[in-house]
């Protein structure tokens, strides 16, 4: 039943996806906004105890919808949970927010939405650097990782990725504030990450025109970032389109130094970008191969 339910959830989200209501983010975000007013410390401690009092609560509210649904006719019960499952996937919002920079009138501005880094400086080619990174690193976070823990355990793996990734995204930052009270955050999302974001580095060069380029560049540059994952999707993303990506950025007033990843065979451009939004229907097919091929033998 786990092929069908991902493969079912999958196709809602290509059909349709965000639903017009509250986002279930939304509920584990404010959770963890409503934490840090009431028990924030720049500790280790209290962002362990926000951790593991949220995943807990995920777990106890994700069981208690497959429990509800085990009371309804079999023929309803998978869409149902394959409903409420696509609320974890991204792949739709993801393309539209990234290529809206491609119309926007005010791009930097649009970036800013979707990124912590610096956006009011941009040159033109930081911009299109930016929103790379950001689909490629993201098409980990929103798409295969969800639903890699969907395929792995149901509703509860993919609402307990949700849960790791929006804390990620919200307090694992390694600024005054959250340097030890997100800490906890960061290495669960680290973990919750690893594989998904090797097995996206694959996606992207099996979709690539070079794909020996795009491989070179992973097995090269996917160890070189901070983080022990966001450099795989972008190494291979930067391989595909034989550009350069990564290099210096500012996050929160502060330049950060990081080395760059690829070979600037091509320019950072909205040509360029326009290429790597195009790959979202290759990643819809091979997704949708693999998970029947998961199907078939049941």
């Amino acid at each position: 039943m786990a092929f069908e339910l991902a493969a079912l959830a999958y196709l809602i989200d290509m059909l349709f996806g965000e639903f017009p209501c509250k986002h279930p983010v939304v509920f584990i975000g404010e959770f963890i906004s409503g934490f840090e007013r009431r028990f924030y410390q720049n500790l280790i401690l209290p962002g362990a105890l926000l951790v593991i009092s949220l995943l807990a609560l995920t777990l106890l509210i994700s069981n208690a919808l497959v429990y509800l649904c085990g009371f309804l006719p079999a023929w309803l019960s998978l869409p149902v949970l394959a409903l409420f499952a696509s609320t974890g996937l991204a792949m739709n919002m993801l393309h539209e927010s990234v290529a809206a920079l491609l119309t926007a009138e005010h791009p930097r501005k649009a970036l800013s939405l979707l990124v912590s880094r610096d956006t009011g400086a941009m040159t033109e080619t930081d911009l299109y650097k930016a929103a790379l990174e950001t689909w490629a690193e993201n098409l980990c976070d929103g798409v295969i990782a969800p639903l890699f823990y969907l395929v792995l355990f149901g509703l509860p793996g993919i609402a307990v990725y949700k849960a790791i990734n929006t804390m990620d995204s919200m307090i694992a930052y390694k600024t005054e504030r959250y340097f030890y009270f997100g800490r906890t955050a960061a290495i669960a999302d680290d973990i919750a990450n690893y594989l998904p974001a090797r097995l996206t580095a694959l996606f992207i060069v099996l979709l690539a025109q070079d794909k020996r380029r795009a491989w070179q560049c992973l097995l090269r540059d996917g160890h070189k970032l901070e983080s022990p994952n966001a450099g795989f999707p972008i190494a291979a993303m930067a391989g595909a389109l034989g550009v350069a990506l990564g290099g210096d950025a500012f996050y929160h007033g502060q330049l950060k130094h990081k080395p760059a990843l690829g070979l600037p065979v091509n320019p950072v451009n909205s040509i360029t970008l326009a290429q790597a939004l195009a790959m979202k229907t290759g990643i819809n097919l091979l997704v949708l191969i693999l998970l029947a091929a998961g199907i078939l033998p049941a």
